[in-house]
């Protein structure tokens, strides 16, 4: 990268705990995920096998060894979870995670019938052994409009005490449930309730896949927030969000407008 003397949000160095960016595969080819990690490695803290594509993809161990070996951590969807739950296969989900070399595992309850406190019984169970991420909010956009702020930071409360490292706010890969309404507008009401809440920001995670999302949250909670579902074509377009160097946030962060006028 080229060296400057610009004034910019800092960043921290990998391994961090701030300024998280988790990017969703949907099922990309090998070849082009090879070429994501090696260009984008530095950036991208998690990658996210989407729903159940580890179980249709046939070299999927190709690109879990390709995650590990640039630096990044690599789960498989909560909806396979949630699958395996349906089935009362807990433990073969358990066994594929661990023969995989997954030291991160994601347990949710957006699609299925389990109360959160059956939810943070799972988080329990496993996080002895892994990184448990969970996360808080449903599929359904119908049934997620209905979840009051009190529910999802006591339900975040509830996963964090039972073990969850970071807590992820649901959005789909849409940007269209969760924390976000039908039609894609945000619940800013939730977000502040969220913010104002006594929950550590850094122990969230707040999924984003759109940009108009991206720029609300760093803007709202500060350039090192934690975002996820990213697509991968977009990786760099957050950083330069993160980092001020976009006209979205040019002037949003402390230092940068100074800087413009020096």
């Amino acid at each position: 990268m080229f060296t400057h003397t610009l004034n910019l949000p800092g960043r921290d160095a990998k391994p961090r705990t701030r300024g998280l960016t988790m990017v969703i595969d949907p099922g990309l080819p090998s070849r082009q995920f090879d070429d994501i990690v090696s260009s984008y490695g530095d950036l991208i803290d998690f990658v996210k096998f989407g729903w159940g594509t580890c179980l249709a993809t046939p070299d999927i161990l190709r690109k879990t060894r390709a995650a590990r070996e640039h630096g990044i951590e690599f789960y498989f969807g909560g909806t396979l979870f949630e699958k395996f739950v349906l089935n009362n296969r807990v433990d073969e989900w358990y066994k594929l995670c661990s023969d995989a070399g997954a030291t991160v595992v994601e347990i949710s309850n957006g699609a299925i019938p389990l109360s959160n406190t059956e939810k943070a019984g799972y988080i329990r169970r496993f996080a002895d052994e892994f990184t448990v991420l969970s996360e808080v909010g449903f599929k359904d956009p119908v049934r997620s409009e209905t979840l009051s702020p009190a529910r999802w930071i006591e339900y975040i409360q509830q996963d964090l005490e039972a073990g969850a490292h970071l807590v992820i706010a649901e959005a789909r890969e849409s940007g269209r449930s969760g924390i976000c309404r039908p039609n894609g507008e945000l619940r800013y009401g939730l977000i502040e309730e969220i913010a104002e809440s006594p929950i550590d920001p850094n122990r969230l995670m707040f999924e984003a896949p759109t940009k108009d999302l991206q720029i609300y949250l760093l803007r709202r909670l500060g350039p090192q927030v934690n975002l996820g579902n990213i697509h991968t074509g977009d990786v760099i377009g957050l950083e330069t969000l993160r980092l001020g160097l976009r006209a979205d946030t040019l002037t949003d962060f402390p230092g940068t407008e100074e800087s413009a006028h020096a």
